[in-house]
């Protein structure tokens, strides 16, 4: 990522465990999952809203999980992030991306 220092050597454990039939949890993946969380919520990371300036809103939503990140300036803001329920995970992807919009915007 562009604004956490270090980001290539934090992720390296995490990206690891993505390799096929090499899903092995290890302290260094739990550090390193720590130490990017700290990361993201950092002032480095997070800035500050100008409300004199556009806000930008992108969302995703993945099939159990909707989430959203508000930007300014191509800098993060505030992130988001809900579970779905059972109910909802059937929906269709164009329905849970308008689902993680109205999260977004509420």
């Amino acid at each position: 990522m562009k604004f956490i220092p270090y980001f290539g050597k934090i992720i390296g454990p995490l990206t690891t465990l993505t390799k096929k039939d090499n899903f092995k949890w290890s302290k260094e993946a739990t550090k390193a999952f720590h130490t990017l969380k700290e990361a993201i919520l950092s002032p480095q990371v997070l800035a500050l809203p100008n409300f004199s300036k556009p806000f930008i809103i992108e969302s995703d939503a993945s099939g159990h999980v909707i989430g959203a990140v508000l930007q300014q300036d191509g800098r993060a803001i505030a992130y988001t992030s809900k579970a779905l329920s059972l109910q909802n995970q059937v929906l269709s992807t164009y329905e849970q991306e308008m689902l993680a919009i109205i999260h977004a915007i509420h």
